[in-house]
């Protein structure tokens, strides 16, 4: 059994046991939050509750209240939600190891951008998703965490510093991953270091019949709503390295400044009306996240290539011979690599035409491709080929 095979099956166990947990922990977040926007205030409740819901599911109906801090006894079968996001980022980590770290030259490093050393790389990730914990953290906990308003533009400034660092020392795939690692970091740190700390300090005092300190819920509940809204822009930013218009984009921290609005506002509109609110109060949100794609489509519209001397066959199969055929081969010569990646083959010119939309968008509309540009694939080579492909339509 050789390592890359090894490797690709580690690859694709962690990745499925990252969607599995993933799934669960977005969803009880998703869940949670539905659910305290939905509590209402009812005659007959018993002392300490702040509201009450009433809900139907799986052929049954479900009567769930929620105490101002806490009830003044806990029944033995108490219900903890903190392993999905746990294992969210444990699995998520596992696979930024096994697909990033062991692969950091192609995947991770783009001479062009910053020419690190694969260890230079790592420890870079490592101490940026650990900075970027220890500055949110004292964010919240300074006076700025008192004013909603004024955090949240600070947790956006913080997170677009992110990216901007990150797309200026790692290739167009590495820095977005390591977005969405930044903001899943601080989102898993929240559960582990935060919301279930507090929560057993206020199971603890119960225990004693002591009274438990409001602040303790107050700061995990904004911890947990902090995560709600970092929920759909770090699915998209975990996705994005399979659209090299996202990762290839030469502005890509703009385009992750985008998501962020988008993704706020779409989570904004849905949590507004989970709450009942009336829709003149929230109508905004779908008109700005609209106003967010329209910008992105424009960003990352492609390229016309039209026009130009016209490119010989032989021109460009030496091109394509040179930056994708060691990979993209019958017996590819890049370590690593014991197939083509996808069984997508560039040896011939009637494979590079079979393949010629997917040439486009990696190599041409973007710079995905060649992996970290480790063949110095040129902006005039990338023309040509874009010229080429241009003239066979």
């Amino acid at each position: 059994m050789t390592l890359a095979f090894a490797m690709e099956w580690l690859n694709l166990l962690f990745r499925w046991g990252h969607l599995i947990v993933g799934i669960a922990w977005i969803g009880t977040s998703f869940y949670f939050i539905a659910l305290d926007l939905s509590l209402r205030k009812r005659a007959g409740m018993k002392e300490g509750v702040a509201g009450t819901a009433w809900e139907v599911h799986g052929g049954g109906f479900y009567h769930v209240e929620k105490y101002m801090v806490a009830p003044k006894e806990l029944p033995e079968d108490l219900i903890w939600y903190k392993w999905e996001a746990y294992l969210t980022w444990v699995t998520g980590f596992a696979l930024l190891v096994v697909q990033y770290y062991f692969n950091a030259s192609a995947y991770l490093i783009d001479p062009s951008v910053m020419p690190l050393s694969p260890g230079e790389a790592v420890v870079l990730s490592i101490g940026s998703l650990v900075g970027g914990w220890v500055v949110y953290d004292r964010l919240c906990r300074s006076a700025i965490g008192q004013n909603t308003a004024l955090l949240a533009v600070s947790l956006f400034i913080l997170i677009m510093a992110a990216t901007y660092m990150f797309t200026h020392v790692y290739s167009g795939r590495g820095a977005l991953i390591h977005v969405g690692a930044f903001m899943g970091t601080i989102m898993a740190v929240n559960v582990f270091g935060v919301i279930i700390p507090n929560q057993k300090k206020i199971v603890a005092s119960l225990l004693k019949g002591e009274k438990p300190d409001p602040a303790l819920g107050a700061m995990g509940k904004q911890r947990s709503v902090h995560n709600n809204y970092l929920t759909l822009p770090v699915l998209l930013m975990m996705v994005s390295n399979h659209y090299p218009m996202l990762t290839g984009h030469s502005q890509s921290w703009l385009l992750v400044a985008l998501v962020l609005v988008m993704g706020g506002m779409v989570r904004h509109f849905l949590n507004r009306h989970d709450a009942g609110d009336s829709f003149v109060k929230f109508w905004w949100t779908l008109p700005a996240a609209a106003a967010g794609l329209v910008v992105a489509l424009v960003m990352t519209a492609p390229r016309d290539f039209g026009g130009g001397e016209k490119v010989s066959d032989a021109e460009v199969l030496k091109i394509v011979q040179m930056h994708c055929a060691v990979c993209h081969a019958a017996a590819p010569s890049y370590d690593g690599f014991d197939e083509a990646p996808k069984n997508i083959k560039l040896e011939t010119i009637g494979e590079l035409k079979k393949y010629a939309d997917q040439v486009m968008a990696q190599a041409v509309q973007s710079d995905a491709m060649p992996l970290g540009n480790e063949t110095g694939m040129t902006e005039e080579e990338r023309l040509t080929l874009g010229r080429w492909i241009s003239q066979q339509k």
